[in-house]
């Protein structure tokens, strides 16, 4: 780890429920950390909303956690809370239709996936929870990628689409046209993005302000996603989703 970040996350564990002010003194003194050193990493730690400085005057100063800190713990409860209402839902149609589940949600550029759901079958999916894909291969990611704001699809798409498990190569415009279908349909599909002769299915997940924030996927063998199999798949995956974000607080 690079010894700046190291020593600034450092700096940020001294504060505690007990000791939620300190001094740059007190700072510099706990870390082992010399002053002119602790100011410099405070002091970027600050213009970065992770401090806030209550007091400075000409022989010490004051800090606090900042508000970057409780955004940036939302984000994990609200993940923690997505995944903990999904679960069972995601259980149960696993049970009703014995292929893998998957949840994916956006992460910074890349689709992650944070909670799986195995079926009873012998194939095993290249995929963990925690595993990061582009937003730009699979059923899962592609749903996320077509409800992310335009400017936003236009930075992730602007680099070099690279093919995942050397498939064949992304076509930009051919990948624009898929998202708008996604869009327009509410589902999306894919067939041997990820895993050889396996096919995706997903739908959105909105939250209480209907925006879409993570894919219900399902996957499994290409043999299983045909005809009135097919349907089912499509039409119990969808009622899972809307109950999902109904549980959320979607209205629609």
């Amino acid at each position: 780890m690079n010894q700046s970040v190291s020593k600034a996350l450092k700096l940020l564990d001294l504060f505690t429920f007990e000791d939620r002010e300190l001094t740059l003194k007190e700072i510099s003194s706990r870390s082992n950390i010399p002053k002119p050193t602790a100011y410099r990493l405070l002091s970027t730690l600050e213009s970065n909303g992770f401090l806030y400085k209550t007091k400075e005057n000409e022989h010490d100063s004051r800090y606090r956690l900042g508000l970057k800190l409780l955004e940036l713990g939302q984000i994990v409860s609200d993940q923690l809370e997505l995944r903990g209402i999904a679960l069972p839902y995601m259980e149960q149609l696993a049970d009703e239709i014995n292929e893998v589940i998957h949840l994916v949600i956006v992460n910074h550029d890349m689709a992650t996936y944070i909670e799986k759901v195995e079926s009873t079958r012998a194939l095993r999916l290249y995929t963990r929870i925690g595993k990061s894909s582009p937003l730009y291969i699979g059923s899962g990611p592609k749903m996320l990628l077509a409800f992310l704001p335009k400017e936003k699809q236009k930075q992730i798409l602007s680099g070099p689409l690279v093919p995942f498990n050397n498939n064949k190569a992304v076509k930009k415009e051919r990948l624009l046209k898929e998202l708008e279908t996604i869009r327009e349909e509410g589902y999306a599909y894919s067939v041997g993005e990820q895993d050889a002769d396996t096919t995706g299915i997903s739908y959105p997940i909105h939250d209480h302000q209907n925006q879409v924030i993570a894919s219900l996927a399902v996957s499994g063998l290409s043999s299983h996603f045909k005809g009135k199999s097919l349907q089912r798949i499509k039409s119990k995956t969808e009622k899972t989703a809307q109950q999902i974000s109904r549980k959320l607080g979607y209205r629609n």
